[in-house]
């Protein structure tokens, strides 16, 4: 086929996509963001949820808006494996984070379930016709894939991380290595801090909302971090999944904008808000020591916490050839600004 017809033949529709995890922080994001750009989405309605009424309600309102709710169960490997028929793209959200259910591992059914029904594989496209921007692409077919559920720091770059907050990584470390082996497409979405979590209240434990006071600055409160408005996250998420670029490759989410220091954001905040918080240091040893009595779950998050604010653990590496950085692939999405995002707290 010639470039020329190359060029003439667009692609014809999108991929069909099913989330699981669907009434999660993220997942629900994710089936927004499916929706607003055309695909045809799924959303596994677990047998699980029981009496849940938030989340039978969540899961309507997903119906409304016009996705499709399948039922399904990890109990029940045969209505996993006719859920993932129906479609090209499975995106999985289940949660990894200690304070919350931590599922990573039964996405190893999920995997099977994958591998049983056969149709979530790698089919033919035409790189060298891929433009940049959404609008541009073209292909011969879709490029079907998984997406497990990552959505923090990269967990092949954290095998030093301190227990017990290892465990998730080492897990999705479990997970990949299954997908791997069964030959299954993929695409891994590393998004970051949440904004939810680290910048309405500049980073503090135990807080959502921004400090009236005083300010805990880790270390010298210099090391860099990448803050991510979570709907972005989503957006991005879902530009990966026909596009051949990010096949078998690990997805980034670094906008130069929203690469900021601690001590940056804290700056922000008293510019909008006009006034100076007293900002006391805390050393790592000090940090590392306020673990010591902490529960199972606290100690884990503050783990994760640890990594990113004195080790730097989002920004101290370079993307290589086994990574795309999603700013740079859809330049056409505008992220929110952390300036913008803390004016709902004014």
């Amino acid at each position: 086929m010639t470039l020329e017809k190359h060029q003439n033949k667009r692609i014809m529709g999108k991929s069909k996509v099913l989330v699981v995890g669907a009434t999660g922080y993220i997942g629900k994001r994710i089936v927004k963001a499916s929706l607003d750009q055309g695909h045809t989405t799924y959303v596994l309605q677990r047998h699980e949820i029981g009496l849940d009424i938030d989340k039978l309600q969540l899961l309507l309102s997903f119906k409304k808006q016009g996705a499709r709710l399948v039922e399904g169960s990890f109990s029940d490997q045969k209505s996993l494996v006719e859920a993932v028929k129906k479609v090209d793209v499975v995106i999985c959200t289940l949660s990894g984070v200690h304070f919350k259910s931590h599922s990573i591992l039964m996405q190893l059914k999920l995997v099977d379930a994958i591998k049983e029904a056969g149709n979530v594989k790698s089919l033919s496209y035409d790189l060298f016709a891929y433009g940049k921007g959404s609008d541009s692409r073209l292909a011969t077919k879709h490029v079907s894939r998984f997406l497990p559920s990552e959505f923090g720091m990269d967990p092949a770059r954290m095998g030093h991380a301190l227990a017990p907050g290892r465990e998730t990584f080492d897990q999705k470390m479990i997970v990949r290595k299954a997908i791997e082996e069964a030959k299954i497409p993929f695409t891994y979405v590393t998004a970051s801090c949440f904004a939810g979590y680290f910048v309405g209240n500049l980073s503090q434990l135990e807080t959502l909302t921004p400090p009236k006071d005083k300010i805990y600055l880790y270390g010298d409160g210099n090391v860099k971090a990448v803050y991510m408005d979570e709907d972005d996250i989503a957006t991005f998420t879902i530009k990966t999944i026909d596009d051949p670029r990010t096949l078998n490759k690990t997805l980034y989410m670094r906008p130069p904008e929203n690469i900021l220091s601690q001590r940056k954001l804290v700056e922000i905040w008293e510019k909008l808000s006009g006034k100076e918080l007293e900002k006391i240091i805390i050393s790592g040893e000090e940090f590392l020591a306020s673990m010591e009595d902490k529960d199972y779950a606290a100690k884990g998050g503050m783990g994760h916490f640890y990594h990113i604010s004195y080790e730097g653990s989002l920004t101290n590496f370079e993307i290589g050839e086994d990574g795309e950085e999603a700013s740079n692939l859809y330049p056409e999405v505008i992220c929110t600004r952390m300036d913008e995002y803390l004016k709902i707290f004014l």
